[in-house]
């Protein structure tokens, strides 16, 4: 495990008991039991994890009970559910613009915010009244009907958006609900031993969803993308997903995993939450805020530069890849992050002993052939193996294993002569890039191609040739005569010293 989030306390001791939360940039929304709403400016101190928290205005007017909060920054609008019915308010100035009247007695809402080809964001919105969901869309500072009502098996408990279906969660099972205008109803799985359903949105459109202490993903058709569940330590209340990583309330602390790999990234033990809220954008990206009854703390990421340092002492090389493809770098110092990382994950692959992954994850990086051959014992000239490094010692080959390094090598090697000898008139010298910076490279296409025919000699008469793969008696032959097959040079070739 390593630490991606720092947890911060925000609120503390609250007076009024938290019923739900919401949040965009700067601004932390808190909906209170007694129907109290409260607006809160979270300013963080530049170079420190530490917070100005501003109470900028208290509502107690605001509602008699407060169910539900979301914000839409996009229009300036809080949407939420109070006293069982659809309110939309101002978000600047608290103003009520709407009710729609038609969701008198709803208990439940999700919002899904469209990005059209045109940078236009369109709001829709499903409401859960009695056995029936209503849809609607936003236009014109109103709500309108999408389309007709949905009959509903039950009353729904939790909902989400998945592309153009709708998932929800009754007490004793799953459905997906398409929105093809004949509201296509199908049965998915049971909710679990709890009878308490969750259903979470995912950023990519898919959905997270709970069976007791597990939690699957499914796209708009219904079907897992994922082969197997995420596992938590315990049965989520709430989640957040925010990429790479999935945020899970549990009934005594936070935990954070990642779909792939898939991993316990971190435990963060905190008093009693139950809620969390997260929001996110250029000026402010990545924030996540936890909440208990009384407490509100906000989970504050680590630098990735810190996570990625410590993912690559773990050789966590896969989460790391997808952190230092979020970096805010120049390309060229992302470009090379991402080059390092690759190969420090070929470079383990092999020292975990999966040579034809290793293999195709170098080829794929253009890594100096010479630098993988070294990876096998008595390949290369002492001199010339002496000058390159790598990032730990080797693993010792032998017997079975050794033969089937070889045979991965073989494949790899065939694939780079190929490639070389397309290249082999091009005026511009080869290309290839180290497995460790600073290691030197061989820029000869000719050479590196005498190198590789020599390695598939040594290979095949390690892995015991078949009767067709001739075996030169002496140099001189050998030398005037390349086996027109393969195009191997003489075996005593590679003990000449190598130059680049």
């Amino acid at each position: 495990m390593h630490d991606a989030y720092e947890p911060v306390p925000i609120l503390e001791k609250l007076p009024l008991q938290i019923d739900c939360l919401s949040a965009w940039e700067d601004w932390l929304l808190v909906g209170t039991k007694p129907g109290h709403l409260l607006l809160y400016r979270i300013k963080k101190d530049a170079g420190t994890n530490r917070f100005e928290v501003t109470l900028e205005k208290s509502n107690k007017n605001f509602s008699k009970k407060i169910q539900q909060l979301f914000v839409v920054a996009q229009y300036k609008i809080l949407v939420s559910l109070l006293e069982n019915n659809i309110h939309v308010h101002d978000l600047l100035t608290f103003q009520q613009i709407t009710v729609v009247s038609k969701a008198r007695g709803a208990t439940l809402f999700a919002c899904d915010l469209q990005q059209s080809s045109s940078g236009e964001a369109k709001l829709r919105m499903c409401v859960a009244v009695k056995k029936k969901l209503q849809l609607y869309y936003w236009r014109d500072r109103e709500f309108h009907e999408l389309q007709g009502d949905f009959a509903a098996p039950d009353i729904p408990k939790s909902m989400a958006w998945c592309e153009n279906s709708i998932c929800v969660g009754f007490k004793r099972d799953y459905y997906l609900i398409r929105m093809d205008g004949r509201g296509s109803i199908k049965e998915l799985f049971p909710t679990g031993k709890q009878l308490e359903p969750l259903v979470a949105p995912l950023a990519d459109g898919k959905v997270a969803v709970g069976q007791d202490d597990l939690t699957v993903i499914l796209n708009e058709d219904g079907i897992f993308p994922q082969k197997c569940a995420l596992t938590w330590t315990d049965i989520p209340v709430a989640m957040e997903h925010q990429p790479p990583y999935i945020i899970a309330v549990l009934p005594r602390y936070v935990e954070i995993r990642t779909f792939e790999p898939r991993l316990l990234v971190q435990s963060v033990e905190l008093q009693r939450p139950r809620f969390i809220t997260s929001c996110g954008s250029k000026v402010v990206p990545n924030v996540v805020y936890v909440a208990s009854n009384h407490f509100v703390w906000r989970l504050v990421p680590v630098s990735i530069a810190s996570q990625i340092r410590q993912l690559l002492q773990d050789k966590q090389f896969e989460l790391a890849l997808q952190l230092a493809k979020m970096k805010d770098d120049t390309d060229g110092d992302k470009r090379q992050q991402i080059h390092h990382i690759q190969n420090l994950y070929a470079f383990n692959l092999f020292c975990q002993k999966r040579f034809d992954d290793s293999m195709q994850v170098f080829a794929k990086l253009g890594t100096d052939p010479t630098h993988v051959i070294g990876l096998y014992p008595d390949l290369l000239p002492s001199d010339y193996r002496k000058q390159l490094h790598y990032p730990n010692p080797l693993p010792a080959l032998s017997g079975a294993e050794l033969e089937k390094a070889h045979l991965a090598l073989i494949d790899y090697l065939t694939q780079k002569r190929s490639h070389l000898v397309k290249q082999l008139n091009d005026s511009d010298p080869s290309t290839t890039s180290p497995l460790m910076e600073g290691t030197p490279t061989i820029k000869s296409r000719k050479k590196l191609l005498q190198i590789i025919d020599t390695t598939l000699l040594k290979c095949y008469l390690h892995v015991r040739p078949p009767p067709h793969v001739a075996v030169p008696a002496a140099h001189e032959s050998t030398q005037s005569t390349s086996n027109t097959r393969f195009g191997f040079k003489c075996s005593q070739c590679i003990e000449r010293p190598m130059k680049s």
